[in-house]
């Protein structure tokens, strides 16, 4: 913990409460309780993967498990190489789509 608070704070944070917009932080981890998955997971994304500069892979919801803590900071392209490993066709998203919600699934003209 007091490794994820020296790192928002060199991100010019003054707490968990401050960061929780900038980060995603949950209401929970605004109030610095955190699991050692979701911990580990801020603190890779801190120390090195916000600088690669790689899309992040989004994932819809607010309340997420410690895994989908970690997926949702995993960069784009590694997560589409996973799934393609796994037999998944994966494509980049048009860059409009980022912006707004999709399609209702089902629903008529």
């Amino acid at each position: 913990m007091k490794e994820l608070l020296a790192l928002l704070n060199d991100a010019g944070h003054t707490d968990f409460r401050d960061a929780r917009g900038p980060m995603g932080f949950t209401q929970r981890q605004a109030a610095g309780k955190f699991t050692r998955d979701e911990a580990a997971a801020f603190i890779a994304r801190l120390q090195g993967n916000e600088l690669e500069g790689a899309p992040r892979a989004v994932v819809p919801g607010a309340r997420l498990s410690a895994q989908g803590q970690l997926l949702r900071h995993l960069p784009a392209d590694q997560l589409a190489a996973e799934l393609r490993r796994r037999g998944w066709a994966v494509a980049e998203p048009v860059a409009d789509s980022l912006s707004r919600p999709g399609p209702d699934v089902g629903s008529g003209p």
